[in-house]
């Protein structure tokens, strides 16, 4: 679930993330958004709200209200549990401060649901040189994240999670920019599902096998570099390629590609597409199947943890309003988004389908979309 959260709430229209250039303050802007994703059983859906204004010369304050109703039943709960419904809230404050060269950020962000509760703080400095042909960026966040589990009020775990990311963007040529990113993630705490469950061969049980609970290491060290270069074409048009490898201490090694192309048409409308595919190997303790129950210390059988990948297809539109005679500065835009997802999994099998072997049944295969709204008023 957590890899569609993260996917609805990477919105351009919506981000927090600085500028290219990094002496300029943000526009001032009002968002509203509504997302809705459909598909593996799933739908999640909700509405968001963004507002950021400058105060002064040198500050900019950001404010973010996002909304998830979470129903359906996955396929990890159609298999030992049953179909549930759910809300997460979440909230952001964000404070930049422009001096000389350099912005400074801090971020304060807190999402709330039933059963998990995480807060995290953020500080960044972003600064131009060499005459606003380089930015350099460096950003700290902490996380604290408490854990629960429904319908078991002696439940109680935490997580704590720091995050390190450094970036360079360099301006090469009057119509190519190129940034690389590189990111260090360290967890420590309880990194398992509570609710989720593996499965191990079984011959005295009804389906050839049992279950039992996840079990994962408590810490977790990743690194990921990314490299995104933009290319502005001759007319008006813009072309972004981004490829991106990942690597953590649980033997995952992903790599991902994108590309994305926006046209103008007209004065008014914008278009843009875009391409994504994504590769990973699996975890060093998951198993589709164990042999047998507590066969390690470790075992996992969350299917994002597996072998698998995903090609995502999406498209957008933009349109720029005339002005509003009663608020002359304003530049009102509506922004609608569409993304298709197809996810093949190579070694996550579908135990919904009867009279199979156990370990022979049917590979998984999920098929998604995502929906975007969002309504921005620039001023």
């Amino acid at each position: 679930m957590a890899v569609i959260k993260s996917l609805l709430a990477a919105l351009p229209g919506l981000a927090f993330s600085s500028s290219l250039v990094a002496a300029v303050l943000p526009d001032n802007r009002i968002d509203l958004m509504h997302h809705s994703y459909q598909g593996g059983g799933v739908s999640i859906d909700g509405p968001a709200l963004m507002l950021r204004s400058k105060v002064g010369e040198q500050v900019s304050v950001s404010g973010f209200y996002y909304v998830d109703t979470v129903s359906g039943a996955s396929i990890d709960v159609v298999a030992t549990a049953s179909a549930y419904s759910e809300t997460r809230i979440e909230s952001r404050l964000g404070v930049d401060y422009l001096t000389g060269n350099s912005i400074l950020s801090v971020n304060y962000a807190q999402s709330d649901e039933d059963d998990y509760n995480a807060k995290s703080v953020s500080l960044g400095v972003a600064h131009d040189t060499f005459g606003g042909m380089t930015t350099l960026s460096l950003t700290a966040a902490a996380g604290d994240d408490e854990i629960g589990r429904n319908g078991d009020a002696s439940f109680s775990e935490q997580l704590r999670r720091y995050s390190y990311s450094f970036g360079v963007t360099q301006v090469l040529t009057t119509r190519w920019i190129s940034a690389l990113n590189a990111e260090v993630d360290m967890e420590q705490g309880f990194l398992n599902n509570p609710y989720r469950s593996v499965r191990y061969r079984d011959p005295m049980a009804e389906l050839g096998y049992g279950y039992q609970f996840e079990r994962y290491p408590n810490t977790r060290n990743s690194f990921a570099l990314g490299l995104v270069n933009k290319f502005y074409l001759p007319y008006r048009a813009a072309l972004t390629a981004s490829l991106r490898h990942y690597q953590d201490s649980w033997d995952i090694r992903a790599f991902d590609a994108e590309l994305e192309y926006v046209h103008p048409l007209a004065e008014r409308w914008v278009l843009d597409s875009h391409l994504r595919w994504y590769q990973q190997g699996q975890a060093s303790f998951y198993a589709d199947l164990f042999d047998f129950a507590n066969q390690q210390n470790f075992m996992a059988r969350d299917k994002e943890l597996s072998d698998f990948n995903n090609l995502s297809v999406g498209v957008g539109a933009s349109y720029r309003f005339a002005s509003w005679a009663w608020w002359p500065t304003a530049k009102p835009e509506l922004n609608l988004e569409w993304d298709h997802i197809r996810f093949n999994y190579n070694n996550f099998r579908n135990v919904t389908v009867t009279g199979a072997e156990p370990g022979a049944e049917p590979l998984y295969r999920l098929t998604a979309n995502v929906y975007r709204a969002f309504f921005s008023v620039y001023f």
